[in-house]
């Protein structure tokens, strides 16, 4: 069950281009972070609050502005 609801939200953020210009090491980090945050009690804001934690410590981040706005993609794509 969970892999069925974990494709289909893999399906909406592909067909959504949530990830769209990102490269594949920017992008690895973002299914990573949506991984770790579509399973805690308040998905939506934990998305929200991974977006601002990316804006301010972007890290190893290569287009850490683009990985913060799929975040917030995403969540739009996700309803949360």
């Amino acid at each position: 069950m969970a892999r069925e609801v974990f494709h289909e939200a893999a399906t909406l953020l592909h067909d959504g281009l949530a990830l769209d210009g990102l490269d594949e090491h920017d992008a690895r980090a973002v299914v990573s972070g949506l991984s770790a945050d579509l399973v805690v009690e308040d998905p939506g804001a934990a998305v929200r609050a991974r977006s601002q934690a990316v804006s301010e410590h972007p890290g190893d981040l290569h287009d850490p502005e683009g990985v913060s706005a799929s975040y917030l993609v995403a969540a739009a794509i996700l309803q949360l």
